[in-house]
């Protein structure tokens, strides 16, 4: 059993430690090359985010779209990865996270594009899209889209219910000082129920709480970031300094980080990046299908300022919080452990805070993840197939709050890479139909 784990874990690493990250980044540049900068139209993207159009067609709003997809995506990696990636990379990996963010743009505004382009009409009147969808229609190989349909659902039990669930109930038994049996069982208990509430009503139930948590939680979150950064103002110009300067000269970090190369730090920067913000695994995308819009482009712009929310603006402040801590540079210190350290210097409530951010964005990414597996478990079996996967979801929720999920962390980590394979190839036989359709979008603009 050793062996399997140690393999699992091996695979993982390998997976993300080189061959995504290259595949990722180059589609990434391509695209926004081929579209000529996509990202310079982000401020009317935010725009379109609460503006409606005439006779619109769709199941949520663009907004709602938006937040049920920035629920799954704004998560704890936003919290514990960042500190990972400044551990393990130096200061310079947010230089490179950032980075990842900005021309990650272009690819979750493709994919979205071409997802509700290719979305079909249910026969309850209903909405159905995503890569699943662009794949048998614009590629016409309907195995392939089975296969992601797959690799989606098999994900939603490890990355979606139990590592979120494992994360919320411990953040919730630090914030209440317990680490009794009885009150892990309990809480597995009122979760999994108030989970199975939500999801009754499927992705118009999960995206009326989304709409309310998630604008909420990541302004909160920002709030708390800006106040950490203005107490520590004296130190801001340096840390900003060191941080662009580290990420091209990595022993300008010093301490730890002497000997480091540059490739070094830019894998553990763009690996954060790009698993926080999702662009390119085709996940956001099965949302946007449902936005009420009547066209693609409209929606893709919408959808591509949730990486730019995500990355851009929350794991970069994550990122400078602590650098600006400086906690990143105690050894003895591990992920968690050093967020937790840089927001303790809030007075009075910086354990507190850190654990309801932890306790929120795990709650919101379980709800996000259940509706992508919904979606493809709806593509692969029916709506028959809907009430089956609910139960299973719900197990896997009640397990991760009362078991130890550190091989699951990997296998999900697997199976959350694999989903890009299939999406990044639709969006590269597919990008003359992107330019073609942002260009007649822009023209009428």
């Amino acid at each position: 059993m050793e062996s399997i784990s140690q393999f699992i874990i091996s695979f993982s690493d390998w997976l993300w430690g080189g061959f995504l990250i290259v595949i990722l980044m180059v589609t990434h540049v391509f695209l926004t090359l081929r579209l000529g900068f996509i990202q310079r139209h982000l401020l009317k993207g935010i725009r379109l985010t609460i503006s409606k159009e005439k006779k619109e067609k769709g199941d949520i709003s663009p907004f709602s779209a938006l937040m049920t997809a920035l629920a799954a995506t704004i998560g704890t990696g936003n919290i514990v990865g960042v500190a990972t990636a400044v551990a393990l990379g130096g200061p310079g990996a947010v230089l490179w996270m950032w980075f990842t963010g900005v021309f990650g743009i272009a690819t979750k505004y493709a994919e979205s594009l071409l997802s509700v382009h290719f979305r079909i009409k249910n026969a309850d009147g209903s909405f159905s899209g995503g890569p699943m969808y662009v794949i048998e229609r614009g590629l016409h190989c309907k195995w392939l889209a089975a296969i992601f349909s797959l690799l989606v659902i098999i994900s939603s039990f490890g990355i979606g219910a139990s590592v979120q669930s494992n994360s919320f109930s411990a953040a919730l038994q630090e914030s209440i000082g317990s680490e009794s049996a009885a009150f892990t069982w309990i809480t597995a208990t009122v979760l999994t129920l108030v989970v199975g509430v939500i999801i009754l009503n499927g992705l118009k139930g999960v995206s009326r709480i989304c709409k309310a948590l998630v604008p909420l939680m990541g302004f909160l979150y920002v709030v708390g970031c800006i106040v950490l950064l203005v107490l520590n103002y004296q130190t801001l110009p340096s840390t900003l300094r060191l941080i662009i300067t580290s990420a091209f000269d990595p022993e300008a970090a010093g301490g730890g980080f002497v000997g480091l190369s540059i490739v070094y730090v830019a894998r553990y920067g763009v690996a954060r990046g790009l698993f926080s913000n999702e662009s390119g695994m085709g996940s956001a995308p099965i949302i946007a299908a449902s936005a009420q819009t009547n066209n693609p482009v409209r929606q893709a712009l919408v959808s591509a300022t949730g990486t730019f929310w995500d990355t851009v603006v929350i794991c970069a402040l994550t990122g400078l919080v602590i650098v600006n801590s400086g906690q990143y540079a105690d050894s003895s210190l591990q992920g968690m452990q050093i967020t937790k350290a840089a927001f303790r210097q809030i007075p009075f409530l910086g354990d507190q805070f850190i654990c309801i951010a932890l306790i929120t964005f795990s709650f919101s990414t379980l709800l996000g993840w259940y509706i992508y597996a919904e979606k493809s478990a709806q593509y692969l079996f029916g709506n028959k197939s809907i009430l089956p996967y609910r139960i299973c979801f719900l197990l896997s929720v009640f397990a991760g709050c009362i078991m130890s999920i550190n091989v699951v962390w990997s296998l999900g980590d697997i199976f959350n890479g694999l989903m890009a394979i299939p999406n990044l190839i639709s969006l590269l036989v597919l990008s003359p139909l992107i330019v073609k359709l942002t260009k007649k979008y822009i023209r009428k603009c």
